[in-house]
C-alpha cells in the first residue's frame, strides 16, 4: 500500500482533497453545486480536443474550464445561474462529443479523464497539481471575507461595496482552476463528489465557517485516503469508494444534525448567519 509506485498517488490525492475541502465549502455555501458539476464535464471536452490536436491535455483543461467559468458568469447576468450553467455544459458536452467522434486513438486517456487515474499519477504531474492547488488556496484566502459575506448576506455585502457579480466571477475562476488541477487525478466525474459531500457534511455539523472549512478538509482527506486503501485491498475502482464514503459521511452528518437535541430552534438561522459573519 505504501510501495514506491503508490507514493505519487497518496501525494496527489492529498493535494486534491485539501483544495477540494476548502473550495467545496464555498461551493456548497453559495449553492454552486451545479457549476461544480458542469465545469469538470466541460473541461473534459477541452482535454479531448487537446488530445485530438496532440497537445498537452492540461492546455485543453484550463482553456475550457476558464471559458466555461467566464461564460456562466456572463450569461448569469441576464438569466438564472442554473439556466446559464446548463447552456454552457450542453455546449461543451456537444463539443466533447464532436472531438470524440473524430478519434479513437486516445480511449485510455479519455477514460482516465472521466474516472481518474490516481494510481497512475507520475512525478511530473505532481508539480502542476501542487502549483494550481496552491494558487486556488491563496485565491480563497484573499477573497475569504468578501466571498463569505456575499455568500451569506449578499444585500449587506452590496451595501459595503462588495459586488456580487465580481464575487461570482472570481469564485467561478477558482472553481475552474480546481477543475484543471483535479480532473487528471480523480477524473471529471469524481471531483464533483469531493467538492460537495465533505463540505455538505461539514456544514451539517457546524455553522462556523472556519470550523466547517477545516472539517470539510478533514472529511475530504479521510474520503480519498480510505478510497485508496480500500481500492488497493479489494482491487475495486477507487471511484466507487470515493462516492460511497462521501455518501456515508453525508448520511451520518444529516443523521447527527437531525437528532432532537441538534434540531434548529426558532431564530437559529439568523444566529447561524451571525456566526458566519463573526468568522468573516
Amino acid at each position: 500500500m505504501f510501495a514506491d509506485f503508490m507514493v505519487n498517488a497518496w501525494v496527489a490525492a492529498t493535494i486534491v482533497a485539501v483544495v477540494a475541502g476548502v473550495v467545496g465549502y464555498f461551493t456548497v455555501l453559495r449553492g454552486s453545486a451545479f457549476a461544480a458539476h458542469a465545469l469538470p464535464n466541460g473541461a473534459f471536452a477541452g482535454a479531448a480536443g487537446a488530445s485530438l490536436l496532440g497537445v498537452n491535455a492540461l492546455v485543453g483543461l484550463i482553456s475550457f474550464s476558464l471559458l466555461g467559468a467566464l461564460s456562466i458568469a456572463a450569461l448569469g447576468r441576464r438569466a438564472r445561474h442554473d439556466v446559464a450553467t446548463a447552456l454552457v455544459v450542453v455546449m461543451m458536452l456537444g463539443l466533447g462529443a464532436l472531438f470524440l467522434s473524430m478519434t479513437t486513438e486516445y480511449a485510455p486517456e479519455i477514460f482516465a479523464l472521466l474516472f481518474g487515474e490516481v494510481l497512475g499519477v507520475s512525478s511530473n504531474e505532481l508539480v502542476p497539481t501542487a502549483l494550481i492547488g496552491a494558487v486556488s488556496i491563496v485565491a480563497i484566502l484573499a477573497l475569504y471575507r468578501p466571498l463569505t459575506m456575499s455568500s451569506v448576506v449578499p444585500e449587506i455585502a452590496e451595501s459595503r461595496g462588495v459586488s456580487s457579480r465580481a464575487m461570482d466571477l472570481a469564485f467561478l475562476v477558482v472553481l475552474a482552476l480546481v477543475t484543471t488541477m483535479a480532473v487528471p487525478v480523480v477524473g471529471a466525474l469524481l471531483i464533483f463528489s469531493l467538492l460537495i459531500s465533505p463540505a455538505a457534511a461539514a456544514r451539517a455539523f457546524t455553522s462556523r465557517p472556519l470550523r466547517a472549512v477545516l472539517l470539510s478538509v478533514a472529511l475530504a482527506l479521510a474520503t480519498v485516503w480510505a478510497a485508496i486503501a480500500l481500492s488497493y485491498l479489494s482491487n475495486l475502482p477507487i471511484g466507487f469508494f470515493v462516492g460511497a464514503v462521501g455518501a456515508l459521511n453525508y448520511g451520518l452528518a444529516r443523521g447527527w444534525s437531525g437528532r432532537p437535541g441538534n434540531k434548529p430552534r426558532p431564530g437559529s438561522s439568523r444566529r447561524g448567519s451571525g456566526a458566519v459573519l463573526a468568522d468573516a
